[in-house]
């Protein structure tokens, strides 16, 4: 058995971080027996509209999300960007820094993963880490297209990631929180509370400094 070290990459918005979000990198990390599990917020990301508050409020309330969690860290790389928060120059910058002694676990969700071939030099991606796809309710596997050939071109086992530094599309199945950014930001909007979607902390950080309103 390989004993190469194992890093997940979880990338998003986290406008805000939640439960859902929390317990997802948590519950990868333990199931892939990952080594180190970064949570990557995006600068300027560039398949969706602008985040509601600041990077460096969004980063902030990651860093008190995960203040009492050693299992998962905070990797503001994408932040000191003045660019997109394009997925292939994180990977590029951390296989650089890894060259090929540790396995790079890439983690989404089906439905991202269904709009992969929109995403910047995306058939690269699977050249500097491995894509473990997490399903997720109201999403399917694509059936063709794409986003299909190139899952039945790499298609693999979670034990792919301890004999390859990259690679292989994993499918892994979570129990999943049903809570959404969305749906935190509309309540919050609406005037109503949403006291324990997210760690105490973080509720606190977005009453105190009137984010969302």
């Amino acid at each position: 058995m390989s004993t190469r070290k194992k890093i997940g990459i979880f990338g998003g918005t986290f406008d805000p971080i939640h439960m859902g979000h929390l317990r997802m990198a948590l519950e990868l990390k333990q199931r892939l027996k990952l080594d180190e599990m970064r949570l990557l917020p995006a600068h300027q990301p560039p398949h969706r509209d602008a985040p509601k508050v600041s990077s460096t409020q969004r980063a902030e309330m990651l860093r008190i999300a995960l203040k009492d969690c050693p299992d998962l860290r905070l990797d503001e790389r994408e932040l000191q960007r003045n660019k997109p928060s394009y997925t292939y120059d994180t990977l590029q910058e951390l296989r650089k820094e890894f060259v090929d002694d540790v396995s790079l676990a890439l983690c989404m969700g089906a439905d991202a993963f269904a709009n992969l071939p929109k995403w910047y030099r995306w058939s690269e991606l699977i050249e500097l880490a491995h894509i473990v796809v997490i399903a997720r309710p109201g999403w399917d596997i694509p059936v063709a297209g794409e986003a299909r050939d190139f899952l039945d071109q790499h298609l693999n086992t979670s034990e792919s990631l301890d004999s390859e530094p990259s690679g292989s599309v994993v499918f892994q199945s979570l129990s999943l929180l049903p809570i959404s950014a969305t749906g935190i930001r509309e309540l919050i909007q609406t005037g109503e509370s949403a006291q324990f979607l997210m760690p105490d902390a973080v509720w606190s950080y977005i009453c105190t400094h009137s984010l969302y309103r």
